[in-house]
């Protein structure tokens, strides 16, 4: 049965451990919505930084002389580098709290930001969107943030809105860096304007980080370094490590956001190009179809995160698990007919329904994640956040690289494939105190791998309120 929630003194409602049990996103109050501000503002920066490159490739690649072979190189780069630092910020934040990990990748990363600038050769452009691609590790930030300040009747809309509000950057960027270049360049030549926009990004990625250390608060109860100091079950480094790998929970969910939020980038990467190539629309057309894809974030991740609490609180882990696996599936489905559909608008139809799907099982996704394990929470995270970016890389080089004979419509349903089947393991996901989708509760509740921390389970139960 879920405890009645009390009240801070500015009014908001919370839990035993003083997390916020509803969830006002147009309130500045501290300490949770302060919280939940800064962490999608600064990961809104990380996106806006890390997409800031592409809108700006044709000047780009006439001054470094790029090409087709050294973009796409530079792409995979910045993919591949949110893989290892998404990995690695799940252990920090379980060691020094979200708050510091968050502003450290985001000040380490903002000179290579700064470096583009300064970059003269190939080698060196692909180099800085490596650097620059290890900003996106504050995803993993973010969410562990927000899994610490609300409780679990709202922690899936706080983590939904929050990573949904945060990707629009990387659609936003696409609009603005455009016109800051075209405003340097009216009085700077075209070699020095696209070099001197990316001041831009690096100013606001370093802003955010400095807001962050100044004005967030690790946990509603203070500091996390402080909480720890006091904490005996803290463990070191390797032991939150391994205890977090061994959980094949984890796994599972890595799997799944490698083919919701992965598919999602590659499309990111191709949409544009696709309707441009089999349709025959303009490059302004086609620009515009591929922000729609990405600007849906808005709406569609946050709703996954609020069908996913809804769920839960009338029917625990198991709703989670029964809504996140038909939403994953559907968007396969809606995958493999976007392959399929040979009409300009009914491909759009389709797109637009697809993006709502995708980006919806994302949020559903992060709706399950903070109730895996509170002790390697942080690990789960980076497991699966940086599932998204592995399953990125590995469908742009497997379909769409070029490599191969595969239209990119084929390429596109066989996605759409993929999803259907890799959504199949979420059937597997099962907690002894809540059951699975196939099964209910144990009986055997001591059997269970973490005994001391019964306790974390509690809140999976549906409210009995």
């Amino acid at each position: 049965m879920e405890e009645s929630p009390s009240k801070t003194g500015d009014g908001a409602a919370v839990d035993s451990l003083h997390r916020a049990t509803e969830f006002r996103p147009f309130s500045i109050t501290p300490p949770h919505m302060r919280a939940f501000h800064l962490a999608w503002l600064s990961l809104f920066s990380c996106f806006f930084s890390t997409f800031a490159v592409p809108p700006l490739l044709p000047a780009i690649r006439r001054d470094l002389r790029l090409s087709d072979a050294d973009v796409g190189a530079a792409g995979v780069a910045s993919f591949a580098g949110s893989i290892l630092s998404r990995l690695a910020m799940g252990p920090a934040c379980d060691l020094f709290g979200p708050r510091a990990a968050s502003a450290a990748v985001s000040l380490a990363t903002a000179p290579a930001v700064l470096s583009l600038a300064f970059v003269s050769s190939p080698a060196a452009f692909v180099a800085a969107r490596f650097l620059i691609g290890l900003s996106l590790a504050n995803f993993v930030a973010c969410q562990f943030w927000m899994t610490s300040m609300f409780a679990s009747n709202v922690v899936g809309v706080a983590n939904g809105v929050a990573a949904g509000w945060a990707n629009v950057g990387s659609g936003l960027t696409q609009l603005l860096m455009p016109l800051v270049y075209s405003a340097l360049a009216a009085r700077l030549p075209s070699s020095t304007a696209w070099r001197a926009a990316f001041t831009v990004p690096a100013i606001f990625q370093a802003g955010t980080a400095i807001m962050v250390l100044a004005f967030g608060q690790d946990h509603p109860s203070g500091k996390y370094q402080r909480i720890r100091k006091h904490d005996p079950s803290v463990n070191p480094l390797a032991t939150v490590l391994l205890g977090g790998l061994r959980n094949y929970r984890g796994w599972i969910l890595g799997l799944t956001y490698a083919f919701c939020f992965g598919v999602e980038l590659t499309m990111d990467n191709i949409i544009a190009e696709y309707f441009y190539e089999r349709f025959g629309v303009d490059m302004e057309a086609a620009g515009a179809i591929a922000a729609s894809f990405g600007l849906a974030n808005v709406v569609s991740r946050p709703m996954g995160g609020v069908a996913s609490d809804a769920m839960g609180r009338r029917f625990g882990m198991r709703g989670r698990l029964w809504s996140l696996w038909p939403v994953m599936t559907m968007a396969g489905v809606l995958c493999f007919g976007l392959g399929r559909v040979n009409t300009l608008w009914g491909s759009i139809t389709v797109m637009c329904c697809f993006s709502f799907f995708v980006q919806a099982a994302s949020g559903l996704t992060f709706g399950v994640v903070p109730f895996v394990s509170t002790r390697y929470l942080g690990v789960i995270s980076g497991m699966t956040g940086s599932g998204g970016t592995i399953g990125a890389v590995f469908t742009q080089y497997l379909l769409f690289s070029g490599t191969n004979n595969m239209s990119t419509q084929s390429g596109i349903s066989i996605m759409g494939l993929m999803m259907i089947i890799c959504a199949l393991p979420i059937t597997l996901i099962y907690f002894p105190n809540s059951g699975g989708m196939l099964c209910g509760p144990s009986t055997q509740i001591q059997s269970y791998d973490e005994p001391n921390h019964l306790d974390e389970y509690q809140n999976l139960l549906p409210s009995t309120t």
